[in-house]
């Protein structure tokens, strides 16, 4: 979605750049007719209108309180393994970014938790190999994550880093118990 002011627009107009797909004028025109400039993309557009309906059927308060809940555990549960939170000033509640261990490499991590059928991010730039980042909004359930930690346990072990097998899943099982 793109929406320009009086302003933006007079810029517009100026512009002499090479476009095609970001052709302002061109989309504006088409909308006049109700009409799209291009092929509008519409598996997004449906899948918006599905996001849409669930928001008003589970309600924005409750989404942002089970985000806050998804973000509570998974933080608890990496400091339960021992591992460092990358941010520990005011992290986000959307993903939790955690500092690889000392001597292994975070990229280590990400593709072996793909072996288990676990997609996670890892660092970019020069972040790239020092952290890795856990996901828990969108379309995840308290199952999802508990699978991701129990996963991450697990690799870590195989990476030669000490700690309790199941410490993170309980400490995870306990936020979702008592919140």
């Amino acid at each position: 979605f793109v929406c320009l002011s009086d302003k933006a627009w007079q810029f517009v107009k100026k512009a002499q750049l090479p476009r095609y797909y970001f052709d302002f004028l061109k989309e504006r025109k088409s909308l006049a007719k109700n009409q799209t400039a291009y092929t509008a993309a519409v598996s997004l557009i449906l899948g918006l209108r599905e996001n849409l309906k669930r928001i008003k059927e589970e309600g924005l308060e409750n989404i942002i309180a089970r985000h806050q809940r998804f973000s509570l555990a998974v933080k608890r549960a990496i400091e339960a393994m021992g591992l460092e939170l990358f941010t520990k000033e005011n992290p986000s509640e959307i993903l939790t970014a955690v500092l690889a261990p000392k001597g292994i490499d975070a990229q280590e991590i990400v593709k072996r938790l793909r072996a288990y059928g676990i997609i996670i991010a890892g660092g970019q730039a020069k972040l790239k190999g020092k952290i890795f980042r856990i996901s828990h909004m969108g379309y995840v359930d308290e199952q999802d994550l508990i699978m991701v930690i129990a996963a991450l346990e697990r690799v870590l072990i195989e990476l030669g880093y000490s700690l309790t097998p199941g410490i993170g899943v309980k400490t995870m099982q306990e936020v979702f118990l008592t919140s």
